[in-house]
């Protein structure tokens, strides 16, 4: 959660302008922070990660602590140990069977 007694509040478009331009030089909108507030994004880990906000006065504020914060949970950490990558659905299914060979002879 922000703290305003010892963070910098921002409006949305502010926290937009924090980050470059994206695709064909365009610049990132208010719509792409509001959907971090609310949506959030996955890691390739299946964590959602969601931009702290606010909602002051009818309107939402955030930080540039929080945008920072948002931006280094996102960095996976190449020094240290790698998250488990996704299975894939032949991997997936594999294990269901394995699990249901071994339900069935538990007698479940």
């Amino acid at each position: 959660m922000i703290d305003l007694t010892t963070e910098t509040p921002i409006s949305l478009g502010a926290a937009a302008r924090m980050f470059p331009p994206g695709r064909r030089g365009r610049p990132l909108t208010i719509s792409c922070i509001f959907r971090w507030i609310s949506d959030g994004v996955r890691t390739p880990g299946g964590e959602r990660i969601r931009l702290e906000a606010a909602r002051a006065g009818g309107r939402w504020i955030t930080t540039a602590q929080a945008v920072q914060r948002f931006i280094e949970r996102q960095t996976p950490d190449l020094e240290g140990d790698r998250p488990p990558s996704p299975r894939s659905p032949r991997r997936r299914q594999q294990a269901s069977e394995t699990a249901a060979l071994a339900l069935e002879k538990a007698g479940i």
